[in-house]
């Protein structure tokens, strides 16, 4: 039984980072790099031209940065793509704002070629890449500086039933369906259906935007960072 391999498009202005990743994710089964992009603007028209399953999309770019692209990427109601933010420092604003716009996770440009293939996995698969711990820990750092809770998503969180929130708490705290399944005692896929109505009734996207909401919502609170 074949599957269909996991298309990737990759967006950096640097060559030699194009040309390595692509090199290394098309060693890997399963997944094929179907394009490069030398810039945002590039990278809008090449998801639009390709329709890519992922992006690994740098956060610094001429024309049009990391940040816009994604956003408008993952912008539109019908948006499928996923995007995976590349970038050098692992505390960096820009990838705060870049998971807000709509990135599904970030890697940092030194991961190996299994930390890699792995993340771009994760995400295909409809998965945030929150695991591995800096994304949650910048996730928090950036949270704690933008001021108090806004009412608007304070008011949201009171639409989630109690089961509801406390999922939602626990994905914010990195722990992935099964990890939440143990803590709560109960079937794996019960948790899968309450992560499904959290972002339907949230309006969001996938997992990594339902931890940021909840940060900015001050129903978690960065602690120990």
């Amino acid at each position: 039984m074949t599957t269909t391999a996991i298309r990737v498009l990759i967006a950096d202005d640097q060559m030699m980072v194009r040309q390595g990743l692509t090199v290394l994710l098309n060693a890997e089964p399963g997944i094929e790099v179907v394009g490069q992009a030398v810039d945002g603007l590039d990278a809008v028209a090449k998801v639009a031209e390709l329709a890519p399953d992922v992006v690994l999309m740098d956060v610094r770019m001429p024309q049009l940065g990391g940040i816009e692209a994604t956003r408008r990427v993952t912008g539109p109601a019908d948006a499928t793509v996923k995007v995976l933010i590349l970038t050098t420092f692992d505390l960096d604003e820009y990838v705060y704002e870049a998971l807000r716009a709509g990135a599904s996770g970030f890697l940092l440009k030194d991961a190996s070629a299994a930390e890699l293939a792995h993340a771009v996995r994760v995400v295909a698969a409809g998965d945030a890449l929150l695991a591995p711990g800096v994304t949650k820990r910048l996730i928090a750092e950036f949270s704690r500086t933008a001021g108090a809770p806004r009412a608007p998503l304070k008011d949201r969180v009171a639409t989630l039933t109690e089961r509801e929130t406390e999922v939602l708490s626990l994905i914010a705290q990195g722990l992935s369906n099964a990890e939440i399944a143990t803590a709560l005692v109960v079937a794996e896929q019960t948790v899968k259906t309450h992560v499904s109505r959290i972002l339907v009734k949230l309006g969001l996207r996938d997992r990594t935007q339902a931890a940021v909401f909840a940060y900015e919502s001050g129903l978690v609170r960065p602690t120990g960072y």
